[in-house]
């Protein structure tokens, strides 16, 4: 075919309740080139049934069944390196998809390593609740990746980015969620673009572990947890064989390892403040809320 091929990987966790609303929206494309690759990780109710019976019906889908449970970060790592295709698109197991999502994708990448797009809220039921991602998370394009150091705006529903990045993707670490690796990645290497366009009703749920709404009120152990995840994912991310800005990231990374220290803690602010712009972009908040913001993580 003249259509470069697309492979979606799909990753699925007991997910029958949602599944077939998802994969009608993806066999349906209107893109006429695409693979689909459905990486189950032991589902313990009927997902891989389901997917079993897609895959007699479709000769482009292929089911892949875990023996351990991976969770789903290295799951979609799996899922990710069993593609074929030219461009690789990310599917979680319960959202929808427009139908010309990946034809749309496919039309605007261009040279970009990376594309993604905005997305409308649903609920568990599938109704809209009048919100988009573009709402809560203002998006990033081109190649600085130190927007990412902070905050990530590239949902992985939204995803889909040119194969030539999987060499540099290297293993997938648990304390960082996959989407945000493959965003870091994507601008060390080239440029990413985002696209304005609404191809995903993405589905929430009050169990999501990325609680993008802010639904949740942290507790105290909780943000401890999130604190030592975030000093484990900049040392990842300063430690990068690929990296850019590298003086910018280790000064950062020196600031946070010593936090603690009265004095240091002063300079970090100051150095947060000063690259407000950079670090707290994907922020949709003023100034002196991204300052009370930067006081806060202190």
């Amino acid at each position: 075919m003249d259509k470069p091929l697309v492979s979606i990987a799909l990753c699925t966790y007991n997910g029958e309740k949602y599944l077939v609303e998802q994969l009608d929206s993806i066999v349906n494309q209107s893109y006429p080139n695409i693979e689909i690759i459905a990486v189950d990780d032991c589902s313990s109710d009927g997902t891989v049934d389901i997917l079993k019976a897609y895959a007699e019906k479709y000769p482009y889908f292929q089911v892949y069944e875990n023996e351990i449970n991976l969770g789903y970060i290295k799951n979609f790592e799996k899922a990710i390196r069993l593609c074929t295709g030219e461009f690789i698109a990310l599917a979680d197991q319960d959202d929808i998809w427009h139908l010309n999502k990946i034809a749309v994708q496919v039309n605007e990448i261009g040279e970009h390593n990376l594309i993604y797009h905005d997305s409308e809220f649903i609920n568990e039921h599938g109704i809209s609740i009048n919100k988009k991602i573009s709402d809560v998370r203002r998006f990033y394009s081109g190649g600085d990746s130190r927007y990412f150091l902070f905050e990530n705006c590239v949902s992985g529903h939204t995803i889909l980015f040119n194969k030539r990045i999987v060499r540099f993707l290297d293993h997938f670490k648990p304390e960082i969620f996959h989407d945000w690796w493959i965003a870091y990645v994507a601008t060390n290497t080239g440029t990413i673009l985002a696209s304005t366009a609404i191809l995903v009703k993405y589905r929430q749920h009050l169990s999501t572990s990325t609680d993008i709404l802010r639904t949740k009120k942290p507790k105290r152990a909780d943000r401890k947890i999130a604190d030592q995840q975030f000093l484990q994912r900049l040392k990842h991310f300063t430690a990068y064989l690929y990296n850019d800005h590298q003086k910018f990231k280790t000064h950062l990374l020196n600031l946070v390892s010593r936090k603690s220290e009265k004095k240091i803690n002063i300079r970090l602010l100051q150095f947060i403040i000063s690259n407000q712009k950079i670090l707290l972009f994907m922020q949709r908040k003023g100034y002196w809320s991204k300052l009370n913001y930067a006081r806060k993580f202190l």
